[in-house]
C-alpha cells in the first residue's frame, strides 16, 4: 500500500468521548495553556492549528514524526491544519543548549523547504473541508524591514521575559553565549502564529515541550496585539527507559528519508524497542486502538519472548513512513538473512541495506570463507574458523559450508553480495569487488 492510501484507513479510536481525550491517553501532552479550554475547542466546530518545521536538515526525523502524527489525529477530529515548513527561520536556526548553529546557505535552506513540504504532504491530507495546508514563513518575513519587524512585533517583547526561556538561559550559560539572531529567534516563531491567527484564524500551535518557550511567546504576542487567548501544546520529548535519547540509533538520528535511513534499518530500528518502552511507542506512533494495545501489552506480560508488541509497532510505523511494499521487502530480508527465506528473491537494494547494518567487509572473489570469518569478527582466527566449518556451524548464503578453503567464486548473490552466518543469529555481510556498476 503507498504511503499516500494509509491516509484512507487512519481513524481516531472512538472509545474516547474526544480527541482530547485520546492524545492525553496516549502520552502526547507534557505542558499546555488551559486544558479544560483545549477539551472544549477540539471537541466543538473545527479550529485551524499548525506546526512548525524548520528545514535545518535534508530530512524529517523520528521527533519530527511525533509532530505529524499529532497533527493527523487533530484532522481526523474534523480540525485544520496548516504545515509551516520554516523558510525564514531555517535561516537561522532555534538555540542549541551549548553553541551557535553553523549557518546554511540560502539555496541550501530553500533546497531543504522543498524536502521537508514533500515529507510533511505525505503524513496529512490535502482533501476535503478541513484540507491541510503548506505554509512558508519567509513569505511574510521577507518583505519585511527591520524597521517594520521592530515596530510592529518587536514593541511586544521584553527583553527581561526573553532573558529567561530556558534554550536562552542555557545559552547564556554557555561557554558559547548567544548571539543577536538566534536570541531573536523566539521573536520570529511568535510572529508566525500572529500571522497565521490573522490570516486564517489560526487559534493552536503544536510543537516539542523543549520549544515551549518559543511556542508561548506566540500566545503572548496574540494576546498583546490582539487581544485575543490562544493556545499551545507541548509534546513530551522522549527517551527510552535506560534514560538514552530516543531516535537514534548508533549515535545516528533516525531519518524518514529512505536514502539516509533504509526501510530495512527503519524496520530493525522499531523491531528492537525494549519491552520497558514498546506500549508508549505503540500509543504515539501507531493508530492501533487502545483496545489492540491494551492486548500487546498483556502479551507482552506473558509472554515477552514472543516480541508481538515489537513487530506490531515495526510494521505499523514503517509502512507509515516507507509504505506497504518496501515494509514487505524490509521484513523478507530480515526472515531470509536468518535461514527463514529465499536470499536470492531479495532486491539488491534491500540486501545491500541490510548488510550495511551488518559488519561486513569488501573483498576479492578468490578469499576463503575462513578468511572471511575472521576478516567480519565471526571468528578469532583462522584455526577457529576451521573449527566453526568442520563443526557445521558455518553458512553461506543459508547454505552449510563443508570446506573452510571455500572462496566466494560463484558463490555471490545479486551485485556480488554475499550473507555469512556463524551458528544461528551471528551474521555478517561480504561486498566482493567488481568492475560492475555500484548499485548506489
Amino acid at each position: 500500500m503507498p504511503v499516500s492510501e494509509a491516509l484512507s484507513t487512519q481513524r481516531n479510536d472512538e472509545s474516547f468521548e474526544t480527541v482530547w481525550d485520546e492524545v492525553l491517553w496516549r502520552g502526547l501532552v507534557h505542558v499546555s495553556t488551559d486544558r479544560a479550554e483545549l477539551r472544549s475547542l477540539l471537541a466543538g466546530a473545527p479550529v485551524t492549528y499548525y506546526c512548525g518545521f524548520d528545514p535545518t536538515a535534508a530530512s524529517l526525523h523520528l521527533g519530527n514524526l511525533v509532530q505529524l502524527l499529532l497533527m493527523r489525529r487533530f484532522q481526523l477530529a474534523g480540525h485544520r491544519p496548516l504545515a509551516l515548513v520554516g523558510g525564514s527561520t531555517g535561516l537561522i536556526g532555534d538555540p542549541k543548549p551549548t553553541a551557535e548553529r553553523t549557518l546554511n546557505s540560502k539555496e541550501t535552506v530553500a533546497e531543504f523547504v522543498g524536502y521537508l513540504q514533500a515529507q510533511v504532504s505525505k503524513f496529512l491530507s490535502f482533501e476535503g473541508s478541513n484540507a491541510a495546508r503548506l505554509v512558508n514563513n519567509l513569505d511574510w518575513t521577507a518583505p519585511l524591514s527591520a524597521i517594520d519587524f521592530l515596530r510592529d512585533v518587536g514593541k511586544y517583547f521584553r527583553v527581561g521575559t526573553m532573558l529567561k526561556k530556558d534554550a536562552v538561559t542555557a545559552r547564556l550559560n554557555s561557554d558559547a553565549g548567544i548571539s543577536y539572531a538566534e536570541f531573536s529567534y523566539q521573536v520570529l516563531q511568535g510572529m508566525d502564529f500572529l500571522e497565521l491567527y490573522r490570516s486564517f484564524g489560526c487559534v493552536l500551535q503544536t510543537g516539542g515541550s523543549d520549544q515551549w518557550g518559543n511556542l508561548v511567546s506566540g500566545t503572548d504576542l496574540i494576546r498583546k496585539a490582539e487581544g485575543v487567548s490562544v493556545h499551545a501544546i507541548g509534546t513530551p520529548l522522549i527517551t527510552n527507559t535506560d534514560g538514552t535519547k530516543f531516535g537514534k540509533s548508533e549515535g545516528n538520528a533516525v531519518w524518514l528519508d529512505p536514502a539516509l535511513t533504509s526501510p530495512y534499518a527503519f524496520y530493525q530500528f522499531w523491531l528492537n524497542t525494549d519491552d520497558a518502552d514498546v506500549i508508549e511507542r505503540l500509543k504515539i506512533f501507531t493508530f492501533l486502538s487502545r483496545v489492540e494495545i491494551d492486548r500487546l501489552g498483556g502479551v507482552v506480560e506473558s509472554e515477552p519472548f514472543r516480541r508481538h508488541a515489537q513487530r506490531a509497532l515495526a510494521l505499523e510505523v514503517t509502512s507509515l513512513v516507507h509504505g506497504m511494499d518496501a515494509t514487505s521487502a524490509a521484513i523478507a530480508a530480515s526472515a531470509a538473512l536468518f535461514g527463514q527465506g529465499e536470499l536470492h528473491d531479495l532486491d539488491p537494494h534491500t540486501l545491500e541495506a541490510a548488510l550495511r547494518e551488518l559488519p561486513n567487509t569488501t573483498t576479492t572473489a578468490d578469499t576463503s570463507v575462513m578468511q572471511l570469518l575472521v576478516d567480519t569478527g565471526l571468528a578469532a582466527s583462522l584455526s577457529e574458523s576451521r573449527r566453526a566449518v568442520e563443526q557445521g556451524g558455518v553458512y553461506l548464503n543459508n547454505t552449510k559450508v563443508g570446506d573452510a578453503v571455500l572462496t566466494l567464486e560463484g558463490n555471490t548473490l545479486a551485485g556480488g553480495m554475499a550473507v555469512l552466518r556463524r551458528g544461528k543469529k551471528t551474521l555478517a555481510g561480504i561486498f566482493v569487488e567488481t568492475p560492475m556498476t555500484p548499485l548506489r
